[in-house]
């Protein structure tokens, strides 16, 4: 007898729409387990939580998160492995997994996304970062070309391998293993290993001891070493052990005696680990680049030497050719700008949205302004963004509430130049030149020496920015 909701059907297997859905969900349970949950952090300590896929490159994410900010992609971006407790961060490499370097680090360590000009600046000025006197040489050299000569071809080479390879030398402070004194010693890196001297500067291989293997190996910057390990000097730097998480025992802690030192033990590291990987980073910004170029329309730059002078007073216009002219025009165009300006200010009191009153405050609203940070701070922000020339950044001053400052980086060395206020004809104007040169806002005087260098060591270059992920 069939049961009152129907006739009983006989259980069968899944018919062809079911196997769909099954394909279905079985993708979806695959890609479910591809993806990751990853957090960001940005230099405010505020964190953005991504999904990324596991075989995702550094160079990827920062591309994902250059996307979400909308911020500018100038392939200087960079993120950071960053363990707070040890005081140690280092930048990936742009070819390295981000979920394999992430597999290696502590419950405390996190990501940092953030600024580094100085990831491939060796590339174009090697000779900023490899000081003659610690580039040694290799057995195999014959002494024939010079150490500056030698530098450009190595590290500007397309292959960046070459027979002819220098070593560095130099003297460094080791912390030793179980202490908290330091021992100074004369240490080399060579593509082999970093090693130190047993017998005072001897380089014959029964002197020499190895320290570390760059093969197994990374190298961090040490923050605050002074403090954390009682370093002689604040130029440490650690190599540690990919398998090593966070007994410092097997790490090991060195010490240069400047930041130019510092930063070329670093950069040499990199370059004998990672080799041809290393420009192939470098290039391929620049490739693809070149490659948008060659199928969009070209965008004219200014630059100065783009600029010209123009005489627009008769029916056509000219180009000034005779330099005095040129600067005779320039002064008398700055006597009628000023005089126009100040025509404006006199037709009443200027509203919030006037320009005299705007010159004051607009610069709040660019990059480089970091406002009421201290000169300590802005020396962080220029030793964690790369200490290339030309990076800066403007602040307001702590001395003088109306002035501000201005950080720049030279030679591996923060400098700090004040912006005082001066008036001239009921306007104010902004100068770091005492009067000399003036300029009507702190945007203006930013341009002006972009393109011109006048009193500053070098041209401003790269501005120290942060992002609100």
């Amino acid at each position: 007898m069939s049961p009152p909701w129907g006739k009983e059907e006989p259980l069968s297997p899944p018919g062809e729409s079911w196997r769909r859905l099954e394909g279905v969900n079985i993708i979806y349970i695959y890609i479910f387990f591809l993806l990751q949950i990853i957090k960001i952090f940005n230099e405010d300590g505020m964190v953005k939580v991504v999904e990324i896929l596991a075989n995702m490159t550094a160079r990827d994410l920062c591309q994902l998160l250059v996307y979400k900010s909308h911020c500018v992609d100038d392939n200087s971006w960079a993120l950071v492995e960053h363990h707070p407790a040890m005081g140690l961060e280092r930048c990936l490499e742009d070819h390295e997994l981000v979920m394999q370097v992430q597999a290696s680090m502590t419950s405390e360590s996190k990501f940092l996304f953030r600024k580094n000009y100085a990831k491939y600046e060796f590339f174009k000025n090697p000779l900023n970062f490899f000081p003659e006197q610690m580039v040694a040489w290799c057995q195999e050299s014959n002494r024939s070309i010079p150490p500056s000569q030698l530098l450009q071809v190595q590290y500007t080479c397309s292959c960046c391998i070459l027979p002819i390879c220098p070593e560095i030398q130099g003297y460094l402070y080791m912390k030793e293993t179980g202490r908290k004194s330091w021992k100074k010693l004369y240490v080399l890196l060579r593509r082999s290993g970093l090693y130190f001297s047993t017998k005072g500067t001897s380089k014959e291989p029964r002197h020499l001891q190895l320290l570390a293997d760059l093969e197994d190996s990374n190298i961090y910057t040490v923050i605050a070493g002074k403090k954390l390990h009682n370093a002689p000097a604040e130029y440490e730097f650690c190599i540690k052990p990919n398998k090593v998480r966070s007994e410092q025992k097997e790490m090991r802690m060195f010490c240069a005696e400047d930041e130019q030192s510092r930063t070329c033990w670093m950069t040499a590291f990199r370059l004998f680990k990672y080799g041809i990987l290393l420009y192939q980073n470098y290039k391929i910004p620049q490739q693809r680049k070149a490659l948008l170029s060659h199928f969009s329309t070209p965008v004219r730059s200014v630059s100065e030497n783009s600029l010209v002078a123009m005489d627009f007073s008769g029916r056509i216009g000219r180009v000034i050719d005779n330099p005095v002219e040129a600067q005779s025009a320039a002064v008398e165009e700055g006597h009628a700008w000023r005089k126009r300006s100040q025509r404006m200010n006199n037709l009443g009191s200027p509203s919030p949205l006037h320009p005299s009153s705007l010159s004051g405050v607009i610069h709040k609203t660019q990059l480089w302004f970091h406002g009421r940070i201290t000169r300590e701070e802005s020396h962080k922000m220029i030793l964690q963004q790369g200490q290339v020339d030309g990076l800066f950044l403007l602040r307001d001053s702590q001395s003088n509430p109306k002035a501000f400052v201005l950080t720049l980086c030279h030679h591996q060395k923060s400098k700090h130049f004040q912006i005082l206020p001066c008036e001239e004809d009921g306007q104010v104007f902004f100068s770091l030149d005492d009067g000399t040169t003036k300029f009507t806002d702190l945007i203006q005087l930013v341009e002006f020496y972009q393109l011109n260098r006048g009193v500053l060591p070098c041209r401003l270059k790269h501005p120290c920015t942060t992002v609100a992920l």
